[in-house]
């Protein structure tokens, strides 16, 4: 007799916590839909995690002016948990929402929708004031927290410190908040932007033992797996970088079509009877 979904959905968030604590870096991927998820499980990969901008793409719209609501990113999420066995974080962007009380509210909500974890960044969402004051931010982490532990089972909460990303490349200040998000309790700590070894060292060292989410998004030959290991990273995720790769063929295919009348990108395509295979 197959298991019960709650006991299939309780191994899954065990199995996300195990990761976390064992020996070694693990890779976590970002699919966008049920369909890229089903092809990274197919791939041997041990975790998945959404990604916001490949969600929006998909949708038509552009990442990070809140074009995406709560229940859109969590219905994605819903359907990405229900493709594969295996555990789902997401990226559950600031919460979507200002208060302490909204970000413990978007925890809940993603613990129904199956996931296994997810992560909440400082960003305002305001171009003109990008990043939540060092207070708020806090207290905005101590609320998800007190909702994440309240779970009957593990729910690993990611604290993301968003400065990178937002021009603000002040490494002292974000590792000062990486800090207070780790003090409060966060699960995993995140910077996503950082462009050297020496940086990300600083981090890994500073919130050590916690466990450390490298974004691997640009071309920077020296952010192996193998060097980031060695600096003691545990996870490392790609945001919409597959999302982009998938376009960027579709759009090179799209655009020889319409421009030259040719039709050379077939050799790059898999075949039908495969892709059928891959998600029977």
């Amino acid at each position: 007799m197959d298991a019960s979904p709650n006991k299939q959905q309780n191994t899954k968030h065990q199995t996300f916590k195990a990761l976390h604590e064992r020996t070694g870096l693990f890779v976590i991927p970002n699919p966008w839909d049920a369909g890229s998820a089903k092809m990274l499980a197919g791939l041997g990969f041990e975790a998945l995690a959404t990604t916001s901008a490949g969600l929006a793409f998909t949708l038509g719209r552009p990442d990070g002016d809140g074009s995406i609501t709560r229940n859109e990113a969590l219905e994605n999420a819903r359907l990405i948990v229900e493709a594969t066995s295996l555990p789902v974080a997401a990226d559950l962007e600031n919460g979507y929402g200002y208060s302490p009380e909204a970000c413990a509210e978007t925890i809940l909500l993603a613990a129904k929708a199956g996931l296994s974890g997810c992560s909440i960044e400082d960003a305002t969402g305001n171009e003109h004031d990008p990043i939540y004051g060092f207070e708020h931010a806090v207290a905005r982490i101590k609320a998800a927290v007190k909702a994440a532990q309240s779970l009957p089972h593990p729910f690993m909460l990611t604290a993301r410190a968003e400065n990178f990303l937002h021009g603000r490349a002040d490494l002292k200040d974000t590792i000062r908040r990486l800090e207070a998000y780790a003090d409060a309790g966060a699960d995993v700590l995140y910077a996503p932007g950082l462009s050297t070894l020496a940086e990300v060292d600083a981090v890994v060292k500073a919130v050590s033992p916690k466990p450390v989410n490298i974004l691997l998004s640009v071309n920077k030959p020296d952010f192996t797996l193998d060097a980031l290991a060695k600096l003691g990273v545990k996870r490392v995720s790609v945001g919409s970088l597959l999302a982009r790769v998938a376009y960027g063929a579709f759009y090179t295919a799209a655009q020889e079509l319409s421009q030259k009348g040719s039709f050379g990108f077939v050799d790059n395509a898999i075949g039908y009877d495969r892709l059928n295979k891959m998600f029977k």
